[in-house]
């Protein structure tokens, strides 16, 4: 290899191509000045031809490309590859700068391969936007052909328009002189009919007044006929007229002045009538204030009656409890204490009777809960008939609510029957057949259960007076009553 070039051992560069290749380098120099004057031989003897290891590499690096040109490849990468392997070669004969040509090589690689993964990223973002861009031109173009042929239609429908304004236009000055024409014609037409109509009354007023001069003259015909004046029936016609006129004016003035005016005799009668309702008015004035103070009395004498039977009653009772003291009842409660509540309700105001009542119906519950059977009381003529049978008979323990039901429905039957018969049965009789009819063979154990449950109840007045009228203790007219 030439020195100019390199020497690998020292490390030293030509100075080639600072100098090389006919250049040379223009120096100051003074002006005139002898040593520096040269000959042109001088200076094409410091001239130095390039270094051959240089020739080498472009020689390379011209036939690759030339290569790659006569393969049409027109790839950036296989176009970079020569100028890598070029340089490759000049870092391998440079020991001392290799290591900085390598990192400056490494560098750009690094830097190439940051850029093309940059353009892989970007590539399917290029491809969107060109298909978005293929996109937005197609919306576009169809948005244009829309809004073109909806132009076109508006268009179209703005000519019509036009056309139809300019044929209503038209239409509006052809209307607009009809109308003058035929203003014109009404008004022609107006003047004939005013005349004619002015012509028509002319005419009658004319026809009037023949009419009426013919009238004259034949009343004045019939007047010299019958020796009468003329003149003198239109003064005394004419008179009739003023008496008329008169006459008129004095029955308004009567009508105005005495229209609200009640006749003599009408207003005599009313004053009578009202004389005599003042009169009727006095007396019953009179009779309420007499029944005024009978009332007053009445009520004060009611008042003393009231007081005095107060103190009766006061006294009365105060002579019961000082000469027959009741039983002690808080004894009731020491035999049955644990009724004790029940009892104390039931006894609230009851009087001695009232609560012996009370307590034969409780001790009459208990004991009929408790019996299962009755004894049956026989069939003699002394047993009433509802009761007559011989042996034992089933307590059904009937409720309250199934008593007040079955004696409902015996007292409407039985009503019924007797309205249907015309007559009134016994009770006791009718009973143990509307039993039999509906209980069938436990009709006596309905009866003997209906007549013990209601002759303990001795404080509900509906059951034990259905016990009485079955017994026959009350009178036909209370078992009508009943009944009802």
């Amino acid at each position: 290899m030439n020195s100019n070039f390199v020497n690998s051992a020292i490390g030293t560069l030509s100075t080639w191509p600072a100098y090389g290749a006919g250049q040379s380098i223009i120096q100051k120099h003074k002006p005139c000045a002898e040593s520096n004057i040269r000959s042109p031989r001088s200076e094409n003897a410091s001239a130095v031809s390039k270094p051959r290891y240089l020739e080498k590499l472009e020689s390379y690096l011209r036939r690759e490309l030339q290569a790659l040109d006569s393969a049409k490849i027109i790839s950036q990468e296989l176009r970079l590859q020569p100028y890598r392997d070029v340089f490759d070669f000049f870092m391998e004969d440079f020991k001392t700068y290799k290591p900085l040509l390598c990192a400056i090589k490494n560098e750009y690689e690094v830097t190439l391969a940051h850029q093309r993964e940059r353009i892989r990223s970007l590539e399917p973002l290029k491809a969107m936007l060109v298909s978005v861009s293929e996109q937005c031109d197609k919306r576009i173009q169809e948005i244009y052909e829309k809004e073109k042929h909806e132009v076109k239609t508006l268009k179209m429908e703005k000519d019509n328009l036009l056309k139809m304004i300019d044929n209503l236009k038209d239409e509006k000055i052809s209307l607009q002189a009809q109308v003058s024409k035929l203003q014109e014609e009404m008004e022609d037409v107006y003047l004939k009919y005013r005349n004619e109509c002015d012509a028509r009354k002319l005419l009658i007023s004319d026809i009037n007044e023949l009419k009426h001069q013919q009238e004259d003259l034949r009343l004045s015909q019939d007047h010299k006929e019958q020796g009468e004046d003329p003149v003198t029936l239109a003064i005394a016609l004419r008179m009739a007229h003023s008496d008329l006129a008169k006459t008129q004016v004095e029955l308004n003035t009567l009508k105005a002045d005495y229209g609200d005016v009640v006749p003599r005799r009408d207003f005599e009668k009313q004053e009578k009538t009202l004389a005599v309702c003042v009169e009727k008015t006095e007396l019953l004035q009179k009779d309420l204030s007499q029944l005024q103070r009978e009332h007053k009395s009445l009520l004060q004498i009611n008042q003393q009656v009231v007081q005095e039977r107060d103190y009766l009653s006061k006294d009365l009772e105060d002579l019961q409890r000082s000469t027959s003291p009741g039983p002690l009842w808080e004894k009731c409660v020491d035999i049955f204490p644990e009724i004790f509540q029940r009892w104390s309700k039931l006894s609230d105001g009851k009087t001695s009777g009232q609560l012996v009542d009370v307590l034969l119906t409780e001790l009459g519950k208990r004991i009929l809960k408790d019996k299962d059977f009755f004894p049956g009381m026989g069939t003699g003529d002394n047993v009433p008939i509802h009761l007559r049978h011989e042996g034992p008979v089933k307590n059904l323990k009937l409720s309250l609510r199934e008593m007040y039901s079955i004696i409902k429905n015996i007292w409407k039957e039985k009503f019924a029957a007797d309205q249907q018969k015309g007559r009134q049965l016994s009770l006791s009789e009718f009973l143990i057949t509307y039993l039999q009819k509906k209980f069938g063979e436990a009709s006596v154990e309905w009866s003997y259960t209906l007549h013990e449950t209601c002759r303990i109840q001795l404080m509900n007045e509906q059951i034990h007076s259905f016990y009485k009228v079955l017994m026959a203790q009350v009178s036909g007219i209370l078992l009508t009553l009943f009944s009802a």
